[in-house]
């Protein structure tokens, strides 16, 4: 902080201007961002009364309650669902990385008949949302078997996540200087070594990066459990927590204590991958 400011002190009145205003804009975009989150978490911990006679208030020795996250814990399988979300998006991530990695370097090394139809078919991945063709998923789900399984949630979010890796480690690989590879190959390195060994460690700032786009949706998503996983050994967070969602009355105390415990894991992973995400968003900013 005090850094910014001495920065701010010896700079000229129309940087310093452009300065507050750019920090202001960010500011105002934070709290916007937080607002809900902080509103879910501090009713999470108020009985259902407070909740409606003040929402945006901070709980008291009046309205301070657990029962909500009792209930959650206690009545519901909510460490299965929490199991199941877990599975699925890091496996789900996890290949992505690795297929958007390995794609991405593919088609932006070699140069092959049909480069450029499978890249434009990636680049229709991006345009086209995966949700148009939940029929034709479902669908063919039910062949393979795989409807009502794990599997099924696995390979929908590979094929939704992977367009959007294979551009973003696109651009990334084409920044790897041609000399490494080059003089790798000079001593009789085989290409599976030099993209493991080589290409995938300069590119974890992107993967990193990748990787936080792609876990969120995946964690968020409640269209393709529904659809395609909705028994209840299968079930995820996001599905798992409309148990407690009536048609005339929601116990509004285990929503928004569900949705707070489901908040966890994803700062958790958030965490980890936070500085490597700044450096890929950041990389190519002094270029």
């Amino acid at each position: 902080m005090m850094k910014i400011l001495n920065g701010l002190l010896s700079s000229s009145p129309r940087n310093v201007s452009k300065s507050v205003t750019v920090h202001a804009i960010l500011l105002a975009y934070t709290v916007i961002a937080l607002f809900p989150i902080v509103v879910v978490i501090i009713n999470a911990f108020k009985t259902r009364k407070a909740i409606f006679k003040d929402p945006l208030g901070l709980p008291d020795s009046s309205s301070f309650t657990l029962a909500g996250f009792e209930e959650v814990l206690l009545r519901s399988n909510f460490g299965l669902y929490s199991w199941n979300s877990l599975v699925v998006t890091l496996i789900a991530v996890g290949l992505v990385l690795l297929l958007g990695a390995m794609a991405a370097w593919a088609l932006t090394e070699y140069k092959f008949r049909g480069n450029f139809v499978v890249t434009f078919l990636f680049a229709m991945g991006i345009m086209i949302p995966i949700r148009l063709g939940t029929v034709s998923i479902l669908s063919l789900m039910v062949e393979l078997n795989l409807a009502n399984t794990l599997t099924a949630l696995v390979l929908v979010y590979i094929a939704q996540g992977l367009p959007l890796a294979v551009y973003i480690l696109s651009e990334f690989v084409r920044t790897i200087p041609k000399e490494l590879t080059e003089a790798a190959r000079c001593d009789a390195v085989s290409e599976y070594k030099i993209f493991f060994c080589i290409i995938l460690p300069l590119l974890k700032p992107a993967m990193a990066t990748v990787a936080v786009f792609t876990m969120i949706p995946i964690w968020n998503d409640l269209w393709f459990p529904l659809i395609l996983a909705p028994g209840e050994e299968t079930r995820t967070i996001t599905l798992g927590v409309q148990q407690f969602v009536g048609q005339y009355v929601t116990n509004w105390n285990s929503v928004l204590s569900a949705l707070t415990l489901a908040i966890v894991p994803v700062l958790i992973l958030y965490t980890i991958f936070s500085r490597q995400l700044i450096r890929g968003l950041t990389s190519g900013a002094v270029k």
